[in-house]
């Protein structure tokens, strides 16, 4: 069956196309290889380009700069050798129920969608810990790790413009009281799965399996399955429920 190209197609396109391109400059000292690889650049940057033109759901990020500024900071962010290997980056999410399975989300501030608590994973902290300071930092809830459920391709699934993985983690609620952070968040509050706020990011993907395990149910980790074939979204990575599948 025939399918139009989506936002998240354009998306995925361009940074493996841009990824590909930046680690071939890391690698390469033959001029002829990095004027192509720059090629490449130029094109990863004009298919971003036309993927915000038509973007009509919430980001985690904030707006698409230009063709030329795209491509001076992918040039500007090459390194040499395994520094210039190109890579997702690491988030780390905390789903957090409180004693009526309801969930805590936030508001963020710099696109006005919804989400549980998630920022980048900084050095030096294990990613069960940066889950704690998150919480902490962007709710003033205290919550302890209960265990790993979710770990998903943020680009993939149309969290995120930035290629990311997300290790999503289930937390018990210690106490404390909502406090949003001034920048990160707009507003913050206890949601149940049938009153969640809206717009909010990639729900339909992950909400049964986090109220799950909210209520106390066993469920596996979540994953995305394996594309068949890879650059496009078919029916095989969901189950026949529709929600991506779990082990």
């Amino acid at each position: 069956m025939a399918r139009n190209v989506s936002e998240k197609d354009l998306l995925r396109w361009s940074e493996s196309l841009s990824g590909i391109a930046r680690t071939g400059l890391g690698f390469t000292e033959n001029l002829y290889e990095r004027e192509r690889f720059e090629e490449i650049l130029k094109v990863a940057a004009d298919i971003r380009v036309e993927a915000a033109r038509f973007s009509d759901q919430p980001s985690s990020d904030g707006g698409a700069p230009g063709a030329d500024q795209l491509v001076q900071e992918w040039l500007s962010n090459v390194g040499e050798g395994v520094a210039g290997y190109v890579t997702p980056k690491v988030a780390i999410g905390a789903v957090v129920g409180n004693e009526k399975a309801e969930l805590l989300l936030i508001k963020r501030a710099d696109s006005g969608a919804w989400l549980y608590p998630t920022g980048w994973a900084d050095v030096g902290y294990s990613a069960s810990e940066i889950a704690v300071k998150e919480v902490e930092e962007e709710t003033g809830i205290l919550v302890d790790p209960v265990r790993l459920i979710a770990v998903l391709d943020g680009l993939r699934l149309g969290f995120t413009r930035v290629p990311l993985y997300s290790l999503v983690f289930h937390c018990r609620f210690l106490g404390g009281d909502l406090n949003p952070h001034p920048l990160e968040c707009s507003d913050v509050g206890w949601f149940s799965e049938d009153a969640l706020p809206s717009p909010l990011i990639g729900a339909q993907l992950w909400r049964s399996h986090v109220f799950s395990a909210l209520r106390g149910e066993p469920v596996g980790i979540l994953f995305d399955e394996p594309r068949v074939p890879q650059w496009r979204v078919e029916e095989s990575e969901f189950s026949s429920q529709g929600e991506p599948r779990d082990r």
